[in-house]
């Protein structure tokens, strides 16, 4: 005899099929580039920081992170020449960590485009009129 109020169980096989690897899969690769992207930004936004509090240049931890500052400006390096190094430091570094954000957006939206299943893309509002 069944009990009234006990929950029923009902057990449910769900399949692991190839969209659920490549959403996961590509959901990975964007995370991962999110991360990198992001982690690069900060780093300069760092090294921009110290340089405008006019952190000790001889300190472990300062020579370190414009080490990495350095690797990953994008080449901007003298996009900016002002008489301030300050100043020239804020507006170089400050363009390549903008620009780090944004190469990180799009390769993650380009991917995603591309490679997810349409049914796990990003839905964008769209508003129709039916008759």
């Amino acid at each position: 005899m069944p009990r009234v109020n006990e929950p029923v169980v009902e057990e449910h096989v769900v399949e692991r099929d190839d969209d659920y690897r490549r959403v996961r899969t590509v959901r990975t690769v964007c995370a991962v580039i999110d991360v990198v992207c992001w982690t690069f930004a900060i780093v300069l936004l760092v090294h921009i920081f110290l340089v405008i509090a006019g952190a000790n240049a001889s300190n472990g931890f300062f020579q370190f992170v414009a080490g990495w500052a350095d690797g990953i400006t994008l080449g901007l390096d003298g996009l900016f020449t002002p008489d301030n190094a300050s100043v020239a430091t804020l507006l170089n570094e400050g363009l390549a960590a903008i620009l780090w954000l944004v190469i990180g957006g799009l390769l993650t939206a380009l991917i995603t485009r591309v490679a997810l299943p349409v049914g796990h893309r990003r839905a964008w509002y769209r508003r129709t009129v039916r008759s």
